[in-house]
């Protein structure tokens, strides 16, 4: 008598686990795309997650019956998920990463139980199952009525104004390096000579020159050599944090001479040889680590050549800096010693006039800009803490010996000195935090505002702040006066302000080149205007824009548009253009997407449920700026495509989740992402990027940013790609090591040189580029120790061209922490 082999039951059992196994994820992942699905529809969203939920839990009832019509169930529900994606995302791969993958992945899981369901099934389970599975395909596919989602419009594509129709003028001229001006002298006086080094082999200031068009005229290294670059020397500063990870140095070095100067994160000034690296000399303020605010930075260092002191005299030659503790230092250039004539004991105290304040709350982070002879100084005051605010009063400094020529506060028209005994500079004023240009000819400043101290309510704010906020303004560095103004956003309650330093240049128009200013911004669009005057040169349209929120009487009921220029403002958002890793945070990201107040731009802030503010605050261009090639006449600018997801907190909510402002006691323990905006009826509380809980992926599709090029002549976009690649990023944190162009965020600018090369970091992937200016092709590539979140600098020593970038990282863009700087030349 033969007896039944055992390997056949123990194959079944192994089989019959594996099924049960799947069915149950199956049950796990169907059950809240159900409710979920529903719950969409329930609030007006697409019908797919409803079916295809349905879908998964009737693939793993049949998986539990042990029966082939779950693989035929399965198969028409893929086939149904495969027509809505594509239907939805067309080819757009990144897109469909959240439609189709997990599906993909659950099929295979599905095909690979064939085997085991035909030994375990039984013919009268299949032809049960049969009819389900036919009515399961139909409901997949929608049924007959065909709602398998929301309805599609076309495939969105970037806004890019018409060119003008007036004849093509002449490309740019070069701007002239050497940027001087006789200062007004009594009469008989001998007129003293301010000038500015021009940039190529040196880079003597944040963007080349003050012009800010981040421009070199070397060309020994050339689209058909740059792939030989490679590192020549390293720096580090030692300027690392213990426990206060808040750092992000964004230096761009100077180089005058045969030295390399540049400032850590910690405002530690270093003398670098710039053919080796070798440190010459530091200075070292002793910054307490209390002072840092949102972040550790220092962007810079202004330079400055006393036109009235000889060559070898002390501090003949200097940098100013100011520090994140409110100290405005200048520091010889050949030997790092205080410039004892400067200030006292060359020091000028911030902090005067400025009225309450604690550590972190007024603290500079970015370069003073010295126009003639004036260093005009401008500061950080921490965003969102309270009204009652420290100024954004903007000083200017003699730049030899440190007395206060000036100071321009809104609040106090006419008065450019302190204040009377007693009294501070009017509080809560919009400030400048990032960088300005200048104009020596002129005598003119550009400074970019912010918003006043209450980003996203406004009902305290005076009518002279609703004047200057997120404005553009003008100063007259001999007297402190507005020259002109022009106001980018009215009555601000989005944080859009300008955070990218203006830049100067020859305007091609139809009646000739005219000296202008471009201004990028947050919103992605690019204001330019006569920087004499204040014209402007594109065309502003007013447009009408969503209405309503806590306060809809203060609301401006129209914002300005730039109609003739291109910029980088992409079309509103839909639900199909949420993302995630899975269906599962897709849906999520769709339901709140459905839940949200959206009107499109300019959606105005609630309290009674989320809002979406698209772009966000992170959105277009940032401290970066752009840059400019004169003589192609070709304008670079990356940028920021990315939505916050918001809520405005009644002030008992807020009290409630402890949100407590810098100058109380427990602010340390502020939650994540709720600024507190004390002396208000309301805290915010701000989601940047919009990001999905747990995996930490965002919740709009890629790209998250972006590169283009414009010609200034013809106003027409060039090219215009995703930047930046996936391989440091990815769910839960961990890095995917994809070398895909994603795009990510990218904060800080670029370097165009005369052979027509663009030098950029700036991404999350930690990569520094050269790029063909022309095409936008990659042509080399090298690694970074640190997040690359600054600005490169190019100079020449010995007849070799060097390209330098600080590697400092960045705690809020997430990239890693460093205390490099890195020099690049051909071998």
């Amino acid at each position: 008598m033969r007896h039944p082999s055992p390997v056949l039951p123990r194959r079944n059992r192994a089989a019959s686990i594996a099924v049960t196994v799947l069915a149950v994820v199956l049950v796990i992942f169907g059950l809240p795309i159900f409710a979920g699905g529903i719950w969409l529809i329930t609030l007006g969203g697409s019908w797919y997650y409803a079916f295809a939920g349905a879908g998964l839990l009737a693939t793993a009832y049949g998986l539990f019956n042990r029966t082939m019509a779950a693989v035929w169930l399965y198969l028409l529900t893929f086939v149904g998920t495969v027509i809505w994606a594509f239907w939805e995302a067309g080819f757009n791969w990144w897109a469909q990463v959240p439609r189709l993958v997990a599906p993909t992945v659950i099929l295979l899981l599905v095909l690979a139980a064939i085997p085991a369901l035909r030994r375990l099934g039984s013919p009268q389970q299949r032809g049960v199952l049969s009819v389900a599975a036919l009515l399961g395909a139909m409901a997949a596919l929608g049924g007959p009525s065909g709602h398998i989602a929301q309805a599609q419009d076309t495939a969105p594509t970037p806004v890019t104004p018409d060119a003008p129709t007036a004849p093509e003028p002449a490309a740019p001229e070069p701007e002239t390096p050497a940027d001087q001006t006789a200062a007004s002298e009594p009469a008989g006086a001998e007129p003293i000579n301010f000038a500015m080094p021009e940039a190529g082999a040196d880079w003597p200031a944040y963007g080349g020159t003050h012009h800010a068009t981040r421009y070199s005229p070397l060309d020994q290294i050339t689209p058909q050599n740059v792939t030989e670059l490679r590192r020549v020397w390293e720096f580090r500063t030692g300027d690392m944090p213990e426990e206060d990870h808040r750092y992000s140095n964004q230096n761009t070095p100077l180089k005058i001479g045969d030295q390399v100067l540049i400032c850590s994160a910690m405002n530690k000034v270093i003398a670098l040889d710039a053919r080796t690296g070798l440190e010459n000399w530091r200075y070292d303020p002793q910054v307490p680590t209390d002072a840092i605010p949102y972040n550790a930075t220092c962007r810079g260092l202004a330079y400055y050549a006393s036109p009235t002191l000889a060559a070898e005299e002390p501090c003949a030659e200097r940098v100013i800096m100011n520090t994140l503790d409110a100290r405005l230092i200048a520091v010889d250039t050949r030997t790092g010693l205080l410039c004892e004539g400067f200030g006292t004991g060359g020091t000028v105290n911030l902090e005067e006039g400025i009225g309450h304040t604690v550590p972190g709350w007024y603290a500079p982070t970015s370069p003073p800009t010295i126009v003639r002879n004036i260093a005009v100084v401008h500061s950080q005051v921490r965003d969102g803490q309270r009204r009652d605010a420290p100024s954004g009063v903007i000083r200017g400094y003699d730049a030899e010996t440190g007395e206060m020529a000036w100071a321009w506060d809104m609040g106090r028209p006419g008065e450019t000195g302190l204040p009377p005994e007693g009294e501070t500079y009017t509080r809560g004023t919009p400030n400048v935090w990032t960088i300005a240009s200048g104009d020596n000819d002129l005598g003119l400043v550009y400074l970019p505002h912010g918003v006043p101290s209450v980003d996203y309510w406004g009902g305290m704010r005076s009518d002279i702040e609703n004047e200057y906020s997120t404005a553009l303004v003008a100063l007259d560095v001999e007297t402190g006066q507005v020259a002109w103004h022009y106001q980018t956003v009215h009555y601000d309650v989005w944080d859009y302000d300008l955070g990218s330093q203006g830049t100067l240049i020859d305007f091609p128009t139809p009646d000739g080149p005219v000296p202008a200013l471009i201004l990028p911004t947050k919103l992605g669009m690019f204001f330019i205007f006569n920087r004499e005057t204040g014209e402007l040169l594109v065309e502003v349209e007013e447009r009408p824009v969503p209405q309503g929120g806590v306060e809809p009487e203060r609301l401006s009921p129209t914002q300005p548009f730039v109609v003739d220029f291109p910029s980088t403002l992409k079309p509103d958002l839909e639900e199909r253009h949420m993302w995630g890793m899975t269906p599962l945070d897709q849906l999520w990201c769709r339901i709140q997407y459905r839940r949200a107040n959206y009107d499109g731009i300019y959606t105005p802030p609630s309290a009674d449920r989320d809002w979406i503010q698209y772009p966000g605050y992170n959105g277009g261009s940032d401290w970066g700026g752009v840059a400019i090639d004169p003589v192609r006449g070709i304008m670079v600018a990356n940028y920021n495509d990315t939505p916050n997801f918001n809520r405005l907190l009644p002030r008992e909510e807020a009290d409630g989740r402890g949100a407590i402002p810098i100058d109380e006691p427990g602010a340390e323990n502020n939650p994540d992402g709720i600024n507190p905006q004390a002396d208000t009826p309301f805290a915010i509380k701000v989601n940047a990027g919009w990001r999905v809980p747990l995996t930490g992926l965002l919740c709009k599709e890629p790209p998250y940013g972006g590169i283009m090029a414009i010609d200034l002549a013809t106003r027409q976009v060039l090219w215009d790609k995703p930047f930046g690649t996936a391989r440091k990023n990815g769910p839960f944190g961990i890095p995917s090591m994809l070398p895909l162009d994603i795009g990510t965020p990218n904060n800080a600018g670029s370097v165009v040189t005369a052979s027509g090369l663009i030098f950029i970091a700036a991404a999350t992937d930690d990569l520094i580029r050269a790029m063909d200016i022309e095409t936008g092709e990659v042509l080399w590539q090298d690694a970074l120790p640190a997040g690359g979140q600054a600005g490169p600098a190019m100079y020449e020593v010995d007849g070799v061209q060097y390209l330098i970038i600080n590697a400092g990282g960045h705690n809020f863009m997430e990239t890693p922490i460093g205390d490099y700087f890195i020099a690049y030349a051909l071998p």
